[in-house]
């Protein structure tokens, strides 16, 4: 073993979740003209995981969507923080009922440690929603964000 091998970061998530999740966003957003993004890190720098979602949100100019319909899915891993932070446009729309339904449904597959389930899970709950309230149209659509998971620190 190497020195450097000795000190190498573990990824956060494996290869074969990042590609799930990965896959579950781009299922999703073929359906609707929404936008989801997935950010994940090893430690929440607050300590309420919805406003770090919300600086994250507003850094990555997800805000900046036309129908204001993004959604971010916002991961602490190692604190075992999660939150959902939703636009205006969908956040309304969908209701307050449906992004708690989400996350308890999310918190069910982190608590048996299957991070890659559980963020893929509502990433496809999340596409479900937008495509009833944003659906696709070819003529007009366009992806206004990158699909690939974000890592923080």
């Amino acid at each position: 073993m190497s020195l450097l091998s000795m000190f190498a970061k573990k990824p956060l998530l494996s290869e074969d979740d990042t590609s799930m999740i990965v896959d579950a966003i781009r299922a999703a957003e073929k359906k609707t003209s929404g936008e989801i993004r997935v950010y994940v890190e090893s430690h929440c720098r607050f300590v309420d995981s919805l406003d770090r979602a919300a600086e994250v949100f507003y850094s990555l100019k997800m805000d900046a969507t036309e129908n204001r319909n993004a959604v971010l899915v916002y991961v602490a891993i190692k604190d075992k923080q999660l939150a959902v932070f939703a636009d205006e446009g969908i956040y309304k729309k969908a209701g307050e009922g449906f992004w708690n339904k989400a996350v308890k449904g999310m918190l069910q597959h982190f608590n048996s440690n299957d991070y890659g389930k559980g963020i893929s899970s509502i990433v496809t709950e999340t596409g479900n929603t937008l495509h009833a309230n944003f659906p696709y149209d070819s003529s007009t659509d366009k992806n206004e964000l990158p699909d690939d998971i974000v890592f923080g620190k």
